[in-house]
This record gives structure tokens, C-alpha cells and sequence, in this order.
């Protein structure tokens, strides 16, 4: 594990410098990815169905990572007794995919090649959003992937279950996603956290998706049944893709998002739960989406992003270190 950051003679404090995720190397050349973790950007919202800004949220999320850089070896955390993201776990951040504004299928393709690429380095995918319907290239990116290694199960955790078919013609927008996951060969089923209220869904999406093997939770029945027994209903051992929307959580504490829901996570809601998948699965991609800065003077949503993320990451590379 690498030294603190401070011995190169540079205080490299989190407003100097370029704002790449948490302040790591940039690679711009994808053939050329060597480490542990790629982050991509995927600044695509012209699948939303409301409020439009998510088109920034990582380059808001890349600024709010730096706060967590201030160059020491890794990361303590006293509850844990663990350093988390010591310089033994190698991230990169390879920018962003190319955008065509007005062009979904143009523009997903180039999010998927981005994901491809990270997949064939041999490196953990994180894209950031972006709408939801980000989730549906990067989704689409692990075809060859679950063809050699066998398939993957999706975490979602979301405010609405965005299980729609088709809508006016419309099958790839942000309340698509899920739906076109489930119906891939290599999705063996989902787990769907956090749906509450008026949801994107209607009651047939729903009959749809627990048919096609979902299990839903709310909020309130998380919390009532608790992490660790949430994360007991995920197949243990199954390889999963996690995918968070911002909007998982309350507004109160993620008000930067295109569709706000009352009544949505806290912090430690989902960070126990990530924690806990971290312990039990293998997780091959995460992609965090909707967060919109423009609606969140405070920038509190991505600096909550950001700090989710690399914890995340943290639990990870501990729990493989661990096994």
C-alpha cells in the first residue's frame, strides 16, 4: 500500500488541480486501461420525462469526489477498523462518452462502447449519469461478459421502479431501463429498493416485473425488515450489477434530481445494504444516475454521490481483499 499522498511535497488540496473522480489519473486512450476501476461519464438526459440537467451530474460528481482526496493512503473508518481504497486498488477516470444531442441511440451506443472497453481492461465499470436510461447501454455492454462468466443479477435502488415497455412509441427512456434489462438472456433477476409513491409504472408494470422474477421493497418494508435481511433476499454469491438513482433518497438530503420522491432513503439505509451486497456478492458494474446540480444550490446531492460511490468501492476491494 502506497504512502501518504503528502511525502511527494505537494499539499494538492481538493480545489487545485483537475477534477477527475476522487482526483485520479485520467486515461484517455481506451485501449490503454490498466487498473482496478474505470470511471465513465455519461452526461445523456434526454431520456427524462420532466425536470432535463442530469447532463451535468458527472461533472458534478467528479468535482464533489475531490473532497474525499486530500492524499492520504487510503481511507480509515474507526467503525470498521478497516482502511478502505489504500493505493493497492488502482482508479482511473476515462471521461466521458461522446454525446449526440437528440440522438438516444447514437449516443447509448457510445456509452456501451465506453462500458465494453472497461469490461475487456478487466476493470470494475462506474458510469455516471445522466438519466436512467444510461442503465440501458451499460446494461447492454455485459452481453459478451455473461457469455463467459454466466449471468448477472441487478440491485436497483430507485424511487420508482422503471419497468415501462413502451410509452408513445418510446422504449429507451429513463422509465425504460429495468424493463429492457430483465428482458436480456443474462439478467437472471432483480432486486428493486426503495420504490414508493407515484412511480413510473403503472400496477401491470408491476404484475410484469414480479412475474418476470422481481423482488420489490419499498422504504418503509426496508427499513422494517432491516439490512442485513434485505440483502439476505439477493442470491448469495451471484455476480450483480447495482445500479443507484439519486433519487433513492429523500429530497431532504438529494434535492439536486430531475424527480424528486418524498419519503426516500437516508444515507446509512443504503450504505449498509451496499456494504453488506459487498460482503456477499460479486459486483461486475455500477452506474449512479439522475443527480441534476442545477436544482441543489447546497451541492449536497453529489457530494452524497460521490461519498456513496467511493465508499462503496471501498467495501469492495476490502471484502475481495477479505475472501
Amino acid at each position: 500500500m502506497s504512502e501518504n499522498g503528502y511525502e511527494t511535497g505537494r499539499l494538492n488540496l481538493p480545489f487545485v488541480g483537475i477534477s477527475t473522480f476522487a482526483k485520479k489519473p485520467y486515461v484517455s486512450d481506451w485501449d490503454a486501461i490498466e487498473a482496478d476501476v474505470a470511471v465513465l461519464g455519461a452526461p445523456f438526459d434526454f431520456g427524462t420525462q420532466w425536470r432535463p440537467g442530469a447532463r451535468f451530474g458527472p461533472r458534478a460528481v467528479r468535482e464533489a469526489s475531490t473532497l474525499f482526496s486530500f492524499g492520504h493512503a487510503g481511507a480509515y473508518d474507526h467503525e470498521d477498523d478497516a482502511t478502505y481504497l489504500g493505493g493497492d486498488v488502482r482508479i482511473v477516470d476515462i471521461g466521458d462518452a461522446d454525446i449526440i444531442h437528440t440522438k438516444t441511440t447514437e449516443s447509448h451506443a457510445n456509452i456501451e462502447f465506453g462500458v465494453r472497453k472497461i469490461l475487456e481492461a478487466g476493470a470494475l465499470p462506474v458510469t455516471i449519469g445522466g438519466d436512467h436510461s444510461i442503465n440501458i447501454p451499460c446494461i447492454n455492454a455485459f452481453s459478451d461478459v455473461c457469455e463467459r462468466d454466466g449471468p448477472i443479477h441487478v440491485v436497483q435502488i430507485d424511487a420508482h421502479l422503471d419497468f415501462v415497455d413502451e410509452r408513445h412509441g418510446v422504449t429507451e427512456g429513463h422509465g425504460n431501463p429495468m424493463r429492457r434489462a430483465i428482458e436480456k438472456p443474462y439478467v437472471s433477476g432483480m432486486t428493486q429498493l426503495g420504490i414508493r409513491n407515484v412511480s413510473s409504472t403503472a400496477k401491470e408494470g408491476y404484475d410484469d416485473a414480479r412475474a418476470r422474477g422481481s423482488d420489490i421493497l419499498s422504504v418503509r418494508q426496508v427499513r422494517k425488515l432491516g439490512a442485513e435481511a434485505v440483502v439476505a433476499r439477493v442470491p448469495k454469491g451471484a455476480r450483480i450489477y447495482v445500479t443507484i438513482d439519486i433519487d433513492a433518497f429523500c429530497p431532504s438530503i438529494a434535492a439536486g434530481t430531475g424527480t424528486p420522491s418524498h419519503g426516500g432513503f437516508l444515507y446509512y439505509d443504503v450504505l449498509e445494504i451496499l456494504q453488506g451486497l459487498a460482503a456477499q456478492n460479486e459486483v461486475v458494474g455500477i452506474d449512479l444516475v439522475e443527480v441534476a446540480p442545477a436544482y441543489d444550490q447546497t451541492e449536497s446531492t453529489q457530494i452524497l454521490a460521490a461519498q456513496l460511490l467511493l465508499n462503496f468501492l471501498g467495501f469492495i476491494f476490502h471484502a475481495k481483499a477479505e475472501r
